[in-house]
């Protein structure tokens, strides 16, 4: 018999696995093997309550690993390392299995069958936790500095964010100009303040602190070194100057959609994007006017560049989110310009979210006329007259085909990621499937990097208004500070490692490392490869790539993989 003495609890959670996993079968199979002492089914492994018992049960029972059987890590993982911390037991002894998203969600019509693999499961992860090991964090000191990258909304209000915390902030900044888009608006939703003002007033309150340095036209040429650490180099107006700093946050803004010529008749004069409209507005003083023109007549095409799943090159299959709202503030703007102007909404779906609801109320009482369409049948739009003719067939309606005269089309233009590639070369934040640098978890870690120290905000990682952006940059704010005002920061030990006597230093290693993690050093009479564990997100990439087999991952070993791999053929007779 195994001398390990582990505790397993799975869980119910609240039916989402009993509803499809009979979890006392599942206990039953795995109570009598080799070092389990607990085993215990629960219905909230998650639970205050829950978390108490199985502290107890390893204070109690002398136990020196758990396998917790319930949802995903993603979720759930630093919450019962927590439980073993709490009980004295190193965090990097238990295992968690997932048995929702992998197991019952993925088998909800075969309940039986889907126990079965809840057992081989289990028994795969009590497998691994018999070769687990103690496992410490790596402590790296950090330097009270930061750099951000951007100097829009979000990003001067992360720096006076970061001022105002004691930490000297670098702000760099591509263009001549400093406040990105927000700079050159007029009145925006929801405040109805004006933009260029709104900047001002920052741009006034970076100008008094001595811990805040902008730099203009200046690009991130180098990052070395890693979290609490970082040694960059900024190209400023073709000259290199380094910086070491501990975080860096990213807020580089957006890229706004740019139509096809012909795209509902854009590059025709009198059809706008949403953006350019806006301009229009902020121009006009008395009322609506267009090339010296009154406008009388207004129509808003929405979904345009967005939601548009064709897979054609330059579509976007992502809502943008923050353009329904936009363009019914802009014509609450015009209607004040021009009391008597007729606004048609041509739409798929209206997502005036929480309470932009108002905004559409309001556009509806000035006798905004809201007119909603089918994906498959956009509206036509064609010349006539000197103005436009609108073709478009109204579900509310009963697709009956309306016919809109219009002295101005407005496209609801979607925002799209800014190109970075060269930035993304250089920080390797991986991107999402829609382009916008990702986050961890979009709840619970939601300005946060696989890159430790590197943090992500504003309309960088997704489409945002204004308010939005400046909560997720006051939210990066706080996580950086929080790194940096500690003095210190521990990294997750679950890196590669390598076997010295394995290893004869082929190179082959560096070229498959995604982070610059592997490097050469000396060993004796031989080189070998040395990781840098300050920089190494444990991806695992650099294993299969080796030829000597030198190289694992600390907490998945080949052996602990292996032992799984069995108990699973075991189990399956």
């Amino acid at each position: 018999m195994s001398d390990r003495r582990i505790g397993v609890y799975i869980c119910y959670c609240g039916g989402n696995i009993s509803d499809y996993v009979d979890c006392d079968r599942v206990r039953d199979a795995i109570e009598h093997d080799e070092g389990v002492v607990v085993a215990k089914t629960t219905m909230f492994a998650c639970s205050d309550a829950a978390q108490q018992e199985i502290i107890d049960d390893i204070k109690e029972q002398k136990l020196d690993a758990m396998v917790v059987a319930s949802c995903s890590p993603t979720l759930h993982l630093f919450t019962f390392r927590g439980v073993a911390e709490r009980a004295k037991l190193n965090p990097y002894l238990y295992v968690q299995v997932n048995l929702r998203e992998q197991c019952s969600w993925a088998h909800t019509d075969v309940p039986a069958l889907a126990t079965d693999k809840a057992v081989y499961m289990v028994k795969a992860g009590i497998a691994k936790a018999r070769l687990t090991v103690p496992l410490d964090k790596t402590r790296i000191d950090t330097v009270p500095r930061s750099l951000v990258i951007g100097a829009g909304i979000s990003g001067l209000r992360a720096a006076l964010g970061l001022s105002d915390l004691g930490i000297s902030v670098f702000v760099a900044e591509k263009t001549e100009k400093i406040g990105g888009w927000v700079a050159d608006m007029g009145r925006m939703y929801p405040h109805d303040r004006r933009g260029n003002e709104l900047i001002a007033d920052l741009v006034e309150e970076v100008q008094k602190r001595d811990n805040i340095q902008i730099y203009t036209q200046a690009e991130l040429a180098e990052k070395s070194g890693s979290v609490g650490d970082f040694n960059v180099k900024l190209n400023v107006k073709c000259e290199l100057i380094p910086l070491n700093v501990g975080s860096i946050i990213v807020t580089t803004g957006f890229h706004s959609y740019q139509p096809a010529d012909g795209e509902f008749a854009y590059g025709a004069e009198g059809v706008l994007t949403l953006p350019e409209f806006k301009q229009l507005l902020d121009q006009c003083e008395d009322e609506l006017s267009y090339q010296g023109k009154a406008v009388s007549k207004v129509s808003y095409i929405y979904c345009v560049g967005s939601r548009d799943a064709s897979g054609a090159e330059g579509a976007n299959a992502y809502c943008s989110r923050y353009c329904c709202n936009a363009a019914m503030h802009a014509s609450s703007v015009a209607h004040d310009l021009s009391p008597k102007l007729h606004q048609f909404h041509l739409y798929r779906d209206t997502r005036s979210y929480g309470k932009y609801e108002l905004l559409y109320q309001k556009a509806r009482r000035q006798g905004a006329l809201f007119i909603k369409f089918n994906a498959d049948a956009p509206p036509q739009v064609e010349k006539s007259n000197g103005g436009f003719r609108i073709l478009v067939k109204d579900v509310l309606t009963y697709g009956e085909e309306l016919d809109i005269d219009s002295d101005l089309i407005v496209l609801v233009t979607a925002m799209e990621p800014r190109p970075n590639q060269a930035l993304n070369d250089i920080i390797k934040v991986p991107l999402g499937l829609d382009g916008f640098f990702k986050e961890i978890h979009p709840k619970l870690r939601p300005v946060e990097t696989v890159i430790d120290g590197v943090f992500i905000a504003g309309a960088a990682q997704a489409p945002r208004n204004s308010a939005e952006s400046v909560a997720s940059a006051l939210a990066a704010t706080a996580k950086s500070a929080a790194l940096l005002k500690k003095g210190y920061v521990e990294l997750e030990p679950l890196i590669a490692e390598v076997d010295p006597d394995a290893c004869s230093w082929c190179d082959q290693c560096v070229a498959s490392c995604p982070y610059s993690a592997i490097s050469k050093k000396n060993f004796g009479e031989k080189e070998i490869a040395e990781i840098n564990a300050a920089v190494c997100k444990g991806c695992g990439c650099c294993v299969p790539d080796c030829p000597q087999g030198a190289l694992g991952v600390k907490g998945y070993t080949d052996g602990q993989i292996k032992a799984m791999i069995d108990a699973m053929e075991v189990a399956n007779g």
